[in-house]
């Protein structure tokens, strides 16, 4: 125990020492937090779908129906009506022969690469990709070449470097959204590039599911390659509303998954309420609701983007819902979470090893229930708190 105690009094010191704040009530434009309202800016809720009273009712409905557990994993009894429901419409949603459901993305990540990829395979990775990722290039036992982030390029004189020697399967991976920064990826010349060199190309849309595109379909959609895609990863706990994580694709890779993925075959399914709620977020995201909810996104994204750099922040380039401030340290980061705070504002403030060192910053996310003003008044208090530091 003492030195597990030495090691958090050092985080600490450092200022990198990580707590919980726990909310009450629903996830929405404001939550409480210990007695007080706060604006809540730190919640990857895009949509404001998570309390929608569709998604409860069809919650509920489920609940009452199925019960609240699964009972088994999906190879034992726990494949449920909900699962293939839902996998159904995820793979209509993506444009694919068939879906696979995972517990969260983390449980996704891992269990995709780790299920289709070997030692005689190479797997070319963004530099800048999810932790979740990574760690699934790791548990492949893949050969793992890592090119600089969103440089393709860079990567594609690394595969033409490859390509001589090459053995077993070629997959690229990337975030389609890049969760720290909000800048996309180059969807549509990573797919050029895995037509020539004859590979698969793996998104992680997390971040751009319901969100981005005319119809919500994603970050390939909106960058017009959606049917280029191989393998569409995405979540089911952002702006769908709910938890757990899916993979779209061809009937012959959700089946490979099913035989070989150990994050699917060793977990006890979701609760039958997920499922059943997240399609009723899909049926929400094809709907005119749907499209508004994007429209008031997209629109409070450029307020409060604007109103930020128009204070001279650095916002990383950010394009998306993601808006990050950056603030270097992590000292300073975590004084302006807690000086925000104090003025009704929950901001996290992101540090290594989320992040590089010298590249803390504060990671606001938008909701399309967020009022324009309060993004306004937020925004100022943040300019403020940066530049005068209380």
């Amino acid at each position: 125990m003492k030195g597990w105690q030495d090691d958090l009094a050092r985080l600490e010191t450092r200022g990198m020492l990580r707590s919980l704040r726990s909310v009450a009530g629903a996830q929405g434009a404001h939550v409480s937090l210990a007695g007080e309202d706060v604006l809540l800016l730190c919640s990857n809720n895009y949509l404001g779908l998570a309390a929608h009273p569709a998604l409860v009712e069809a919650a509920c409905a489920a609940t009452a129906r199925f019960g609240v557990g699964s009972g088994g994993s999906r190879l034992i009894s726990g494949t449920m009506e909900p699962h293939v429901r839902l996998e159904e419409r995820l793979a209509a949603f993506k444009g694919t022969e068939a879906a696979l459901l995972f517990n969260s993305g983390y449980a996704a990540n891992t269990g995709i690469l780790q299920g289709l990829c070997g030692e005689d395979d190479l797997i070319f990775s963004d530099a800048l990709n999810h932790a979740s990722i990574i760690d699934g290039c790791r548990l492949s036992r893949a050969r793992t070449v890592v090119y600089p982030h969103r440089d393709v390029a860079a990567l594609e004189a690394l595969m033409a470097q490859e390509a001589p020697g090459r053995r077993g399967r070629w997959l690229i991976v990337t975030d389609g959204v890049f969760s720290m920064d909000g800048v996309l990826a180059p969807l549509p010349e990573l797919v050029a590039l895995k037509e020539r060199f004859d590979a698969l190309l793996m998104v992680d849309d997390a971040h751009g599911t319901g969100v981005l595109g005319a119809t919500g379909r994603g970050t390939a959609e909106h960058l017009g390659c959606l049917a280029g895609i191989d393998l569409h990863m995405g979540t089911l706990g952002k702006a769908l509303g709910c938890c757990g994580a899916y993979l779209a694709a061809d009937r012959t890779v959700i089946d490979i998954l099913i035989n070989y993925s150990r994050s699917f075959i060793f977990s006890t399914s979701l609760a039958p309420a997920v499922p059943a709620a997240a399609c009723a977020a899909l049926d929400i995201v094809d709907s005119a609701e749907g499209a508004r909810l994007r429209r008031s996104l997209h629109r409070n994204r450029e307020v409060f983007a604007k109103a930020l750099q128009k204070g001279g922040l650095d916002l990383l380039g950010s394009a998306t819902q993601i808006v990050p401030v950056l603030t270097r340290d992590p000292a300073p980061t975590m004084a302006a979470v807690g000086a925000l705070l104090k003025r009704g504002i929950f901001v996290q403030g992101i540090r290594p090893p989320t992040v590089a060192a010298g590249s803390c910053r504060l990671r606001a996310t938008v909701m399309a229930v967020h009022d324009e003003g309060e993004l306004l008044e937020a925004a100022a208090a943040i300019i403020q708190v940066l530049e005068t530091g209380a």
